[in-house]
């Protein structure tokens, strides 16, 4: 079997960490860590995710951030329908910041998809655990919540825990395993019309260990997943009574605001307050390296002083760069010489050189900020060696982790308040946290609460950005009008491996990727490239069926014979729409097919 370069340096690194395969299979069970550390009286963790009580009360700990994508619902039904819980008790708890919450699944699911071999999952799924333990993983991003998460440990804690309370009944009752059901948190037997609760049995089945390999229902076994449930977080939120980070209001807070840099990487040279700190209610003013800062009583006194302090800046020759200049150095990164591969399928050159007929297309889309419905915001406390932090984040574990380090303590002599996010879209993402790194710096500087807030037009300055891209296209027909070659040149970096492929069946593609790399912080976009590259393949492909002579739509179908899931939503959306009626002078229909991690999405406008 041949190993591409990044399979093998995945394997090797796997491989080479094999000590953690004795760590993982040697150490204390999960489920008994959380009854050790977080179950009260009359509480059994049956599983780590899963603690029920002896009043039958069920509580599902979702180790994902609820940013109003639903997660907490979901994650917590895929749970309860393969425990057989009775959904109306319940209770859905966000996961603390602890590693033994962290997110060993994403590295599961995203090495699968970075194509490491099949005969190492096993290896890396054991290992996963422990990766995602040492770095602080609690991520919520990638769409990997439902399909990770969901799919490799929800269901798992919900099947094992109903195998383990199904034996335990069966021992009481001194009968087979396989004579009992389950259906509403009680176990039955049928026979003998015999019935415990699963509060009656947790306590026993917490002192056994769940099974790594639980049988799983079937899709025609489902009891709550497809169903339209109520999510959990809407009443909170339509009543206000919801609680995010930027509402935390410990006793004797401050408050502290910001000016960074004019220019991405410059440095602060020098800082006049002149009489900034005889004003009321001001406490300090902060210098930091690439920024100053102003704590005050209240947010706007800070704000508000902040304008008088004169800041100086270094200046590194980025101060004169602007978008024209930038495009200007892609267009000339995409007609150089240098590019990297990203696919390559048939002898595209040959099917050029043979062309009838060529057409080409630019496309360009500019620098985008997350522009979170919620402030940028970050509250942190840090008192007799002990933290206490408040912000609405995308990894909360990560988060922790990192401003105990800033503050110079363990991460377990910080405490992290959860909350609801509003707005994530990859914005409050490990790497793009200049908030919180600025947050932890300048409560060091006090021994009270510090509430450290960007405002709306800062963090749409110094946000880490949705990348501009710049994309050449070009597509190659024979005599017959047929398409024969694809080309598409596009600046990276690439984000999401596959983002520009496309499904279309044409026999000769190049794919390359050229650097794109300027000053400006990037990050992911919610979609990630997909946002980009979606928009120029199927704006290009619609170029293509133009000069084809063709409906954009039949044009489309006619080359997804090899993808069938693509063709049934396309044809299900054109449906839908009502796609091919008459409409008014001056009117048309838009469509567009892009599958994007694991979904195929159609849209039609």
């Amino acid at each position: 079997m041949k190993i591409n370069r990044r399979r093998f340096l995945l394997s090797s690194a796997l491989v080479g960490g094999g000590v953690l395969i004795g760590y993982s299979a040697t150490r204390p069970s999960r489920h008994r860590r959380a009854n050790t550390e977080l179950a009260g009286s009359g509480e059994s963790f049956v599983t780590s995710l899963l603690k029920i009580e002896a009043d039958n009360t069920v509580t599902i700990y979702v180790p994902h951030s609820e940013m109003g994508q639903g997660v907490h619902t979901s994650l917590s039904m895929m749970a309860a329908d393969e425990l057989d819980a009775d959904w109306e008790r319940v209770n859905i708890e966000q996961a603390p910041a602890i590693d033994l919450f962290a997110n060993g699944d994403l590295i599961t699911g995203f090495s699968g998809e970075l194509g490491a071999p099949s005969f190492l999952a096993p290896l890396i799924s054991v290992s996963a655990v422990k990766i995602a333990e040492l770095a602080n993983l609690q991520t919520t991003g990638g769409s990997s919540s439902v399909r990770f998460t969901g799919e490799h440990s929800m269901r798992y804690a919900g099947a094992a825990a109903r195998e383990l309370l199904v034996q335990c009944a069966a021992n009481r009752w001194a009968v087979p395993a396989a004579e009992c059901t389950t259906a509403l948190s009680h176990v039955q037997h049928n026979a003998s019309g015999r019935s415990l609760s699963y509060g009656e049995l947790a306590a026993e089945a917490a002192m056994l260990e769940p099974s790594s390999e639980p049988t799983l229902k079937t899709r025609d076994e489902y009891n709550i997943m497809g169903k339209a449930i109520s999510r959990n977080d809407i009443p909170a939120k339509v009543d206000g009574s919801a609680p995010y980070g930027i509402d935390a209001q410990p006793d004797d807070m401050l408050y502290a605001a910001i000016r960074f840099a004019p220019v991405f990487g410059t440095k602060l040279v020098s800082v006049d307050a002149g009489d900034v700190l005889n004003r009321r209610g001001i406490k300090k003013v902060v210098q930091l390296e690439d920024s100053v800062a102003v704590v005050a009583d209240s947010y706007w006194r800070a704000k508000e002083a902040l304008k008088s302090v004169n800041a100086v800046f270094e200046e590194l020759g980025n101060e004169n760069i602007s978008s024209a200049t930038i495009y200007e150095q892609f267009d000339a990164s995409l007609a150089g010489d240098e590019s990297d591969k990203d696919r390559e399928i048939g002898d595209t050159q040959a099917a050029f050189d043979s062309a009838a007929d060529v057409i080409e297309a630019s496309y360009r889309v500019p620098y985008l900020a997350h522009a979170a419905m919620e402030p940028m915001n970050c509250t942190v406390h840090l008192k007799d060696g002990r933290a206490n932090i408040w912000t609405s984040t995308q990894d909360a574990l990560g988060i922790k982790s990192r401003i105990a380090s800033i503050l110079g303590i363990a991460a377990e002599d910080a405490t992290f308040h959860h909350s609801y996010v509003g707005g994530g879209f990859g914005r409050r993402l490990p790497f793009t946290w200049n908030v919180i790194d600025h947050a932890a710096l300048i409560a060091k500087e006090f021994d009270v609460p510090v509430k450290t807030v960007l405002s709306r037009e800062d963090d749409m300055q110094q946000d880490y950005y949705r990348p501009a891209v710049a994309s050449n296209f070009k597509a190659a027909f024979d005599s017959s009008g047929l398409v024969r070659g694809w080309q598409n040149r596009f600046t990276g970096p690439v984000q999401t491996p596959g983002a520009a492929h496309i499904p279309y069946a044409i026999d000769n593609q190049s794919i390359r990727v050229v650097d794109g790399t300027t000053h400006i912080p990037i990050a992911a976009w919610r979609s990630v490239d997909h946002s980009q590259q979606t928009f120029f393949t199927e704006s290009f492909i619609d170029e293509v069926a133009h000069r084809a002579g063709k409906n954009p739509y039949q044009f489309r179908l006619d080359l997804l014979s090899e993808h069938p899931r693509h063709r049934r939503v396309l044809e299900t959306a054109a449906e839908a729409a009502g796609y091919g009626r008459d409409l008014p002078e001056g009117h048309a229909l838009g469509i567009a097919v892009q599958e994007s991690f694991g979904s195929v999405v159609a849209e039609i406008a």
